[in-house]
């Protein structure tokens, strides 16, 4: 999929919570990571981080919802346990996004949730740790814009290919390699 996404927190003052997310945010490709009206302590959140997110991708330390900006065409995606939110699985992620969890043990601002183009709720019972919320939504988001192979009908993976057997064609030199060594049987 074409676009980028970044992912970030509102109100939130847990930095290992934080270090966890922008550490699994740099594992899913996230383009930017941000945190709106927070207390972050980068060296605490560190801990988490052990991918150094922050020195691998651009980090908004945002101080207020006024003072936020986003690039043009990017939505903003909150994250919230509401009730008329839409549930992930229904979701069609923005190609430009930028999705917003709130604080522990609170709900993302109305200043904020009134500036979302979207509210969306994971599916639970209760609400989910932020870090935890966000490997969700990202992992969605993988799952939904990128073309993978079909689940297989019974339980467990696709099938590896049989030996001599090539999912693209492989390289001529590979193949006269292989034909030279008699690994390839002919059809």
């Amino acid at each position: 999929m074409r676009g980028y996404f970044g992912i970030g927190v509102e109100g939130i003052n847990e930095p290992f919570n934080v270090g966890n997310l922008f550490r699994s945010a740099h594992a899913f490709g996230a383009s930017f990571v941000f945190t709106v009206a927070a207390t972050y302590r980068r060296a605490e959140g560190g801990q988490t981080d052990t991918s150094d997110a922050l020195a691998n991708m651009p980090f908004y330390d945002v101080p207020s919802v006024d003072d936020m900006a986003l690039p043009k065409g990017c939505s903003l995606v909150g994250v919230e346990l509401q009730d008329d939110a839409v549930e992930l699985p229904s979701f069609n992620h923005p190609r430009c996004a930028a999705y917003v969890l709130g604080p522990e043990k609170d709900s993302l601002s109305p200043a904020l949730t009134a500036r979302c183009d979207h509210i969306i709720r994971i599916p639970t019972k209760f609400c989910l740790n932020v870090g935890i919320a966000g490997v969700v939504v990202m992992y969605d988001r993988l799952i939904s814009t990128r073309q993978f192979p079909a689940r297989p009908v019974m339980p467990g993976g696709p099938t590896a290919p049989s030996l001599g057997q090539f999912r693209a064609p492989p390289p001529l030199a590979e193949v006269a390699l292989a034909e030279r060594d008699g690994r390839v049987e002919e059809p």
